[in-house]
């Protein structure tokens, strides 16, 4: 031990220092969990357990990826059922504007012919 007019020298403090680390290293390695027989199984199932969580994430992954490309082809079709239904539209108000347009030229001529009538009763009175 040390005695009351001894101050540590520097040499010392390193020895002493060294012991420490020394020991701090030993009580490591004794505590390190490679020592522990419970410790490959402990990583074992700790392995098996992110193979399955990647597994399960791959597996929604998949599933996302299958129901974005659903969507995408639902949205296709509806897209092209929609693009047909204002074709039809289009074809039936253009098929209902020559019919106006072919009644309303029919409705002229009957008019005219009226009138062309009450011209000529006019004329054949009025010799």
């Amino acid at each position: 031990m040390r005695s009351k007019n001894h101050e540590p020298n520097f040499a010392d403090r390193l020895n002493a220092a060294a012991k420490a680390r020394q020991k701090q290293l030993e009580k490591a390695r004794a505590a390190a969990p490679t020592n522990d027989p419970e410790f490959a199984k402990r990583q074992a199932a700790r392995r098996e357990a992110a193979a399955a969580r990647e597994a399960r994430e791959t597996e929604r992954k998949a599933e996302k990826l299958a129901e974005k490309t659903r969507r995408a082809e639902e949205k296709a079709a509806e897209e092209a059922a929609h693009a047909i239904a204002m074709e039809t539209e289009k074809e039936q108000r253009e098929a209902e504007e020559a019919e106006n347009a072919a009644r309303v030229i029919a409705l002229e001529a009957e008019q005219k012919a009226a009138r062309d009538a009450r011209y000529a009763a006019r004329k054949a009175r009025r010799r």
